[in-house]
């Protein structure tokens, strides 16, 4: 016990810097993710092992989600299974950074494992929405629809914008440890994190829509000046060069 303690305190000086990181990511699953990460590196696993074992309960969770009818034990499993492989989704890059860095091949298998999650979880949603006639209302069946588009593009957006970043040898200006802080809690919404914890309303439609919804305009809201505020830098960076 005491050796996951020091590899757990070890990679909690390890950490990657916070600053626009959403707060359930920062303050709750890295630190999840530290313990699974110290847990597989005592137990001689691989990234590779830690990413694919998180895309499997993630897997198991969404496919529970589309062939079981909503009720409160599966509004459970679903989140515990999305939570856990979220959990692991960090242990990955915590274990690889413990091993002495990571690979291209784990860079590669985590983020396609991300880029599915996304896609089948909210499709899944669509999905028992249909089936199972959880509303009255067909236009309901839009709210996952839009969901996956915007998931899709912001994910698309974000690992474009960090590779042009690199390749210009631009970065964002650093924040101060409090506007970190602050800028964590606003972008909260946009957190796959927050997204699993609602799933715990699942069991309840009329108040799983509501959240959903809300999470799906915020979104929105986020993507729109996120591509406004990219623009511009992009366009800054075509001036320089």
């Amino acid at each position: 016990m005491s050796g996951l303690r020091d590899t757990v305190a070890q990679l909690s000086r390890a950490q990657k810097p916070s600053a626009g990181t959403p707060a359930y990511s920062r303050f709750v699953n890295r630190r999840i993710g530290r313990v699974f990460a110290a847990a597989a590196f005592l137990g001689r696993r691989t990234p590779n092992q830690v990413s694919l074992a998180s895309g499997f309960c993630s897997l198991v969770g969404i496919l529970l989600l589309a062939c079981v009818r909503p009720s409160l034990g599966l509004a459970l499993a679903v989140t515990l299974l999305l939570v856990l492989g979220y959990g692991l989704d960090s242990a990955d890059g915590q274990l690889a950074r413990l091993r002495g860095g990571g690979s291209p091949l784990g860079e590669w298998l985590d983020h396609m494992i991300d880029a599915v999650k996304i896609v089948l979880l909210h499709s899944a949603v669509l999905i028992s929405f249909y089936r199972f006639d959880a509303f009255d209302n067909d236009l309901v069946l839009l709210v996952p629809l839009a969901y996956v588009c915007v998931s899709s593009v912001l994910f698309f957006g974000l690992i474009l914008i960090d590779q042009l970043r690199r390749r210009h040898d631009a970065s964002s200006k650093p924040n101060v440890r409090g506007d970190s802080v602050v800028k964590s809690l606003l972008i909260a919404p946009t957190d796959y994190g927050v997204l699993c914890l609602v799933f715990l309303a699942f069991g309840t439609p009329s108040l799983f829509v509501v959240l959903y919804g809300a999470l799906l305009v915020l979104n929105v809201l986020f993507l729109a000046a996120a591509v406004r505020k990219w623009y511009r830098e992009m366009a800054a960076l075509g001036v320089r060069a």
